[in-house]
């Protein structure tokens, strides 16, 4: 299959893909507006906890855009009959990964978490048991990514979409009972938020796989073919992928590494940034999708060797991606009290007046993200994966030097925190266009 450049073309790969890839965004939204009602201490884990576990789930989905940019890259070539061994070694990769995750998180997090939580120990105490209980679904979450990742790669996502709407309602359905005690189920605060979770992350993949396998076009693609082991193959993938890795958790990292260094303002910044973090990731929903889609048309077209237009997608992906942004970010960032009480609905509203502030900032953080979440996958799509995680590494390092000098030399408050998140998009952006102005990534060949 052969892509092009048109808006519709790209609304129409990216939509889908938009909720799809977002899945871990559901959950964490999900998971943080109940436990909002539950108690603040309950609030304060999960901005921390739900970020650690994002930054898990991002590591295994970020290993299979090495396979998501072959897979499309074949198709480009009017190779389709070559995806299903691409898939396979993609899947036992996962599965392999998803075991390594899962013992770390079963065994090394009480470690792990004390590096951050020392001041708290209720909040360190509430996000063991979160994460006791939620990194069974680890190995759901890392099948369903490969499965995205093909659908992704070969630009059919609408099931992608269907089976994010089923793990978002299973997730608020069990989280509220398993939560609060309702609908004949054990009262279980926030352990069963962690277990409502990973059940809904089960029983998605279970409507995936089993559309997988009644899908009839899947047949050209060889996927039921016996998988075998294929060393060469995973070693270009993760040769692709492992930057992107990189990429994902120095990325979602920051985020554990911000919130350690809010904990030290107490626990009120703790909640205010928590809240802004929260509407921070139902905004970002668009640009996963965006920014897969990007993976996937960059890749696609490079396939048909049309290099030339390469920096032309971006730009387009990007207008995109920002005009779908704001029209979710304008009415929700200026108007909070009004839009956000229907999830946060108590009486005292002061904690979303303590948070206008940075909801203005928002707006410039979340204009600058759509093009530079984009700009990265477009990067990535043309192979120069290892060129992007040097710049990565040069960005973090000056957003993680601003967040430590800020907070601890400082008393210029939170808003001087959050501005952290600009200067990270403006370094960001200038090096990858500029990266991409070049011709430098035209022999990238996998």
């Amino acid at each position: 299959m052969q892509l092009d450049l048109t808006y519709r073309h790209i609304w129409r790969i990216s939509a889908p893909i938009m909720l799809g890839s977002a899945a871990q965004n559901v959950i964490a939204l999900s998971d943080a507006v109940l436990l909002y009602h539950l108690g603040e201490i309950e609030f304060g884990a999960i901005g921390f906890v739900g970020v650690f576990y994002i930054t898990i789930a991002a590591i295994g989905y970020s290993f299979s855009r090495g396979g998501q940019i072959m897979i499309a890259r074949r198709m480009g070539e009017g190779r389709p009959g070559a995806v299903g061994h691409l898939f396979h070694t993609m899947l036992l990769f996962e599965m392999a990964l998803a075991l390594l995750m899962w013992a770390f998180m079963h065994f090394a997090t009480p470690w792990f978490f004390e590096l951050f939580l020392d001041h708290s120990p209720e909040i360190y105490q509430k996000s063991l048991e979160y994460i006791h209980y939620r990194s069974f679904g680890i190995f759901f979450s890392y099948g369903g990514i490969a499965l995205i990742s093909l659908y992704s790669g070969i630009a059919r996502p609408k099931i992608i979409l269907f089976t994010t709407a089923v793990l978002a309602l299973v997730n608020l359905v069990l989280n509220y009972g398993l939560i609060f005690g309702e609908l004949g189920l054990p009262a279980m605060g926030i352990g069963g938020s962690g277990l409502a979770s990973s059940i809904a992350e089960g029983v998605a993949f279970l409507v995936f796989g089993t559309y997988m396998i009644f899908d009839k076009e899947n047949r050209k693609l060889r996927i039921f073919s016996l998988p075998e082991p294929d060393w060469t193959l995973t070693k270009q993938q993760l040769n692709l992928a492992l930057p992107v890795v990189a990429n994902a958790a120095v990325g979602q990292g920051s985020w554990v590494f911000f919130f350690g260094m809010v904990e030290n303002l107490g626990p009120r910044a703790l909640a205010i940034s928590n809240l802004a973090r929260m509407v921070y990731l139902l905004l970002s929903i668009p640009m996963w999708g965006f920014s897969s889609g990007a993976n996937t048309l960059i890749s696609n077209l490079i396939g048909q060797k049309r290099h030339h237009e390469v920096l032309l997608a971006a730009w387009k992906i990007g207008k995109l991606c920002w005009a779908v942004s704001m029209v979710l970010a304008v009415p929700i960032l200026l108007f909070p009290g009004q839009l956000l009480y229907p999830l946060l609905g108590k009486s005292d509203m002061s904690l979303i007046g303590e948070t206008q502030p940075i909801f203005y900032l928002l707006l410039l953080i979340l204009s600058m993200a759509t093009f530079g979440v984009v700009f990265i996958n477009a990067l990535a799509g043309t192979g120069a994966t290892w060129f992007g995680l040097k710049l990565q590494a040069f960005t973090v390092v000056i957003y993680l030097g601003y967040l430590f000098v800020i907070t601890n030399f400082t008393q210029l408050g939170l808003i001087w925190v959050w501005m952290a998140e600009v200067i990270y998009w403006v370094v960001m952006i200038a090096l990858v266009v500029e990266y991409l102005r070049t011709e430098r990534w035209h022999k990238m060949e996998f």
